[in-house]
């Protein structure tokens, strides 16, 4: 008998359930929904997201395939497919976007303390987006492109811990800096952001609030420099300049100096760009900021790359329902050269399937056999379809040991008996090919005398032709 406490009882058992219930009855969450609260929906997909499930079909099975051990679970009501629908539709979804934000609250202090490569007291954010592709005939309020539809997600990460802070879903045609406007600046704290969020004006907000920002520039600010301090060019950087904008609309929106920081990247050979409106701390120091950054890049397939610590996850329902140890297991996203690698791969081992394929075919054993069971299963169906030893070569090239004429009239006449047997029994009365060097017709008067005498020795006259018999 199994005393312990299932895995998932004791995870839950972490969360604040008083905070809770707190955020239910200031939606009034469990007041006009009965038969399944806001606790059994918020444990059942909870359980989806730590055991990796695709589908509200997939949360059902696997919960009622551990039924006896639901209750011990926490799990108070019937778990179905439509209960769930149900419930994810009218339950209020600010319930749960509050409860998160007490999540989140718990859990940061509890990273503040992990390095993050950086030597850096002040937080640290990395700001990005990722599209979420759509079925546009599911989805026609999402229309994107012409024949796509797409949602775009916004997250604003703290890098110690790597937990979201800020997360907004909008229309896929929303530019990723209108999301600027929703976000509060934290004095003192660090902002990292990618060149799609150069927009001055609002990036001035950030220097009113005491807060920093890192960005890499685009090609077409129009910068003018006004002085230059000393770098170590060893550790990659190539200048470290103060610079003003000297486009009228841009220096309106910024009125105050900035700092560019260009950068030289030794393993990809490529140069970066950065403005930011910190000036005390070392040039490299600025570059190390924005490279954090790199580990919340999005791919082109719209993976977020997070090449951070590996939440442990479980992948096994039924350990998360009984009484299991903790396990751990690495589901990294496949980057896009592994994609690459793996596609070219492919097509390599296709090609050379194709190659042996034909060469198959061009193969003068191949053929024989080929040649050797079609000419089995016209002798199944037909004796007088088959080709003869000459037909067969003139037909395949083959022009050695061709038989002579008087070995074809030879055949020619076994031909003749065999077709007579054949007209004789009734089973064909047509035309019936040769051997390939003529034909022979019966005539249909000789075929009804034929039945009507019985079997016996019945002279077919034969048509003579000037290229011969026929």
């Amino acid at each position: 008998m199994n005393l312990g406490r299932a895995v998932f009882s004791q995870l839950m058992e972490h969360l604040p359930s008083y905070e809770f219930q707190k955020c239910v009855a200031r939606y009034y969450g469990d007041s006009y929904f009965r038969g399944f609260s806001c606790l059994d929906q918020y444990l059942a997909m909870a359980f989806a997201q730590l055991t990796y499930r695709e589908s509200l079909r997939d949360i059902e099975a696997c919960l009622r395939s551990v039924g006896p051990k639901l209750y011990h679970m926490g799990l108070r009501g019937k778990v179905s497919r439509t209960t769930l629908a149900d419930a994810n539709e009218r339950h209020d979804w600010r319930i749960f976007a509050d409860f998160a934000q007490v999540l989140i609250g718990v859990a940061r202090p509890l990273y503040a303390r992990d390095p993050i490569g950086v030597d850096l007291d002040q937080s640290l954010y990395a700001l990005d987006s990722t599209t979420i592709d759509l079925c546009l005939a599911l989805f026609p309020w999402a229309k994107f492109r012409q024949h796509k539809a797409a949602v775009k997600m916004h997250t604003l990460l703290d890098l110690h811990g790597n937990i979201p802070t800020f997360i907004s879903i909008t229309d896929g045609k929303v530019h990723d800096v209108n999301i600027l406007d929703e976000i509060l600046p934290e004095a003192g704290a660090f902002y990292v952001m990618d060149r799609g969020y150069v927009d001055f004006e609002r990036l001035y907000v950030f220097t009113l609030s005491a807060a920093f920002f890192v960005v890499r520039t685009k090609s077409n600010v129009l910068l003018q420099r006004r002085y230059s301090h000393p770098v170590d060019k060893r550790t990659g950087v190539r200048s470290d300049h103060t610079v003003i904008l000297t486009a009228i609309d841009s220096a309106k929106a910024y009125p105050e100096v900035l700092r560019r920081v260009s950068y030289l990247d030794v393993e990809t050979k490529k140069r970066f760009k950065f403005l930011t409106n910190n000036f005390t701390l070392p040039a490299l120091t600025i570059t190390q900021i924005y490279k954090a950054r790199w580990q919340v890049g999005v791919s082109s397939q719209g993976h977020m790359i997070q090449s951070v610590r590996d939440r442990p996850r479980l992948t096994d329902s039924g350990l998360v329902a009984g009484e299991a140890p903790w396990r751990e297991s690495k589901t990294a996203e496949p980057s896009d050269e592994h994609i690459r690698k793996e596609y070219a791969q492919r097509t390599r081992l296709q090609r050379a399937v194709n190659a042996d394929v034909a060469s198959l075919h061009e193969s003068p054993v191949a053929e024989s056999v080929y040649n050797a069971r079609k000419q089995q299963e016209l002798a199944e169906t037909s004796p007088m379809r088959q080709l003869s030893p000459a037909g067969y070569q003139r037909r395949h090239g083959v022009k050695d040991d061709v038989e002579t004429g008087e070995a074809l009239g030879a055949r020619r006449r076994n031909l003749v008996e065999e077709m007579l047997a054949i007209t004789v029994s009734g089973k064909r009365r047509h035309r019936h090919q040769g051997d390939g060097s003529g034909r022979s017709t019966v005539d249909g008067r000789a075929a009804k005398r034929a039945r009507r005498e019985g079997p016996g020795p019945v002279s077919i006259p034969l048509v003579q032709s000037e290229a011969g018999v026929r």
